[in-house]
């Protein structure tokens, strides 16, 4: 792999450059800030665990054992039916809020094994 730029630098009137926009992934543009804060504060919530111990934030990334995949589908299943509820008008379990952040969760989860071992030699 070459170390040579792909693109032509930016040159600006103060003397700065930077590299082209146009090739680099654009976060910024593809996330959601307000749609962040709500998952966090989802995940916050969802840090206390039954007993009342506080799990890492993190926790979630070692995974759900040699199931892990089928208990993300199903819990992602559960939360779809809950946002569909909600999209038709009718009551959810714990609201859309609740259904769409288990969603997100879940599919999170989900796609980083995916990932993973996509990405395994």
């Amino acid at each position: 792999m070459s170390n040579q730029p792909t693109s032509m630098p930016r040159y600006f009137e103060g003397g700065a450059y930077r590299d082209e926009d146009a090739s680099k992934l654009d976060f910024e543009g593809y996330l959601s800030p307000i749609v962040l804060q709500a998952y966090g504060q989802y995940m916050k919530k969802h840090q206390v665990q039954s007993d009342g111990q506080i799990r890492e934030s993190d926790n979630w990334q070692h995974g759900f054992g040699e199931d892990h995949l089928n208990i993300c589908i199903k819990s992602a299943w559960r939360h779809f039916h809950d946002l569909w509820m909600e999209h038709r008008g009718y009551k959810s379990r714990d609201g859309i809020d609740e259904a769409i952040n288990g969603l997100l969760f879940n599919i999170m989860a989900y796609y980083k094994k995916v990932l993973e071992e996509r990405n395994v030699d």
